[in-house]
Parts: structure tokens; sequence; C-alpha cells
């Protein structure tokens, strides 16, 4: 996975450049090795005697568990003055965000959907956490506690759905926090396929239920990408017409969901 995700920087426009600014978080020793061994900014993180070695299936106890870790840490850099992007190791990055992130500093959190109902204000947008632009201020880190003090009392729900009743409580109002939320055409996944592959940013192997899968999936989004980007250099080469694009299948995840996969 760690290797895709790499992938996609190298494969990307304009995204190389972003390595030297991404800070990898290692929940166990052998993920932690592999990013010293990447020469990338690693940290390793402190899982409270919990081992997350392994895949962590979608939804399992210990999957849970590691969310929480991780809405925690990230609570911490915002509380030490930090706005940042959090973004899954199963994200593809095929252009380079910034362009497509708002500069209005008015906006505390521009969030990731599953779905995306055309209002990017709208608090009816189904969010997704594998991909968030959080601005470090006293709006944001009260959202981040509100959130991590329901861990103990959210049985049965993962830190995304907790966070999503939060939303639709009305908590984002009483803080007066301002979301923007984003066009699946530009961050899209496999909830959502963008219909335009000129204006897709990032590729999120969301509603997917291990991690085999998404490697399966994830690997047709890079191919799709780099015969969508040879096919257009000859279309520039040769001035001719556009080529028709559609992604290929998500066949991996949409397997997943069978009991006789997992």
């Amino acid at each position: 996975m760690l290797d895709l995700f790499l992938d996609s920087f190298w494969l990307g426009e304009d995204t190389r450049p972003l390595l030297d600014h991404l800070l990898l978080v290692a929940v166990d020793q052998t993920a932690y090795d592999r990013c010293i061994f990447k020469r990338l900014n690693c940290y390793k993180m402190e899982t409270e005697g919990v081992d997350f070695a392994g895949e962590k299936l979608f939804m399992s106890q210990d999957f849970i568990k590691m969310m929480w870790r991780r809405t925690h840490l990230l609570l911490d850099v915002l509380k030490h003055g930090y706005s940042f992007i959090f973004t899954d190791a199963d994200v593809m990055w095929l252009r380079n965000p910034f362009p497509r992130l708002s500069e209005n500093e008015s906006l505390d959190l521009q969030i990731s959907t599953d779905w995306f109902n055309g209002d990017a204000l709208s608090e009816k947008n189904s969010i997704n956490t594998g991909f968030y632009y959080v601005r470090s201020n006293n709006k944001t880190i009260s959202l981040f506690e509100a959130w991590y003090s329901r861990k103990d009392n959210s049985t049965g729900k993962k830190e995304q759905d907790v966070l999503l009743d939060l939303m639709l409580e009305g908590t984002f109002r009483r803080l007066d926090l301002n979301p923007r939320f984003l066009d699946t055409d530009h961050f899209s996944g496999f909830c959502t396929d963008s219909k335009d592959i000129r204006a897709v940013t990032t590729v999120h192997a969301n509603c997917c239920r291990s991690i085999s899968a998404k490697l399966l999936d994830l690997r047709s989004v890079l191919r799709d990408w780099i015969s969508f980007k040879a096919a257009n250099a000859r279309r520039a080469h040769t001035n001719g017409t556009t080529v028709p694009f559609r992604w290929s299948g998500h066949f991996g995840c949409w397997n997943s969901w069978n009991k006789t996969s997992a």
C-alpha cells in the first residue's frame, strides 16, 4: 500500500515536490522500518500497548481502536499550532490538491465526501475522513476534543461515523466552524468515481473492506492514470481528438463485501 501511495506522487502532476512535506505516521515497527528505508519523514505512533501490526479489517475492534488513536494524535498536532492535510495511505494523489483547496482563511475544515450533493457548504454531505485539510485554531481544536471525547460512547461506530453525528447534531454550527465539503469530481473515491479525469485530484479506495481488494483496484487506478496520460500526450502531439475515458471497475472492492471474500 505504501509503495502504491508513493507511486501516485511520482506519477501525479506537480506532486513529487510534496513528498518533502509528507510525514508518514506508522502504527507498528514494520511500517516504521519500511518508511525509514524509503527515506521519508517518519513518525512511529505510540499505541498504548495495543498491537496494530498486520491488517485490521474494516470495522473490526482493532480497526476502530486504531482510528481513535489516530484522531487523538491529530488533535495533539492541532494543539501544537499546525494546520495540515491528512490523507490515508489508500488515497492516490494524481494532482497537487492545493489549487483545488480554497485559500479562504475563514474556512476551518475542507473535507472529502463519499457522496457529494452539489453544495460545498451543505452539512447534508456524506463526509469521509480519509482526506481533509484542517486549520489549527480554537474552533477546530474544540471540534477534535468533542470528537475524541465520544470514543468510549460510540460502540459499533468508527470515528468517521461519530464526526458525522456531531455535524448532524449541529456541533459545527455551535462552534461557529466553517466547513467546506469537497466535490467528488475533484476528490473522488470508489464510492463515487470522478466523472472527469481532467479534473480529478485524488482517488480514495473507500467503500472497500480489505487491503487486498484495495491493492487490486488501486493498481487499476494507476494503470488508468498512466494510460490517460499517454493518450493525452499522443493527442497533444498529433492534434488529435479527445479519447473517451472510463475508469476500470472496482471489482476487488465490490467483491470484498461478500462474506466469502473477506
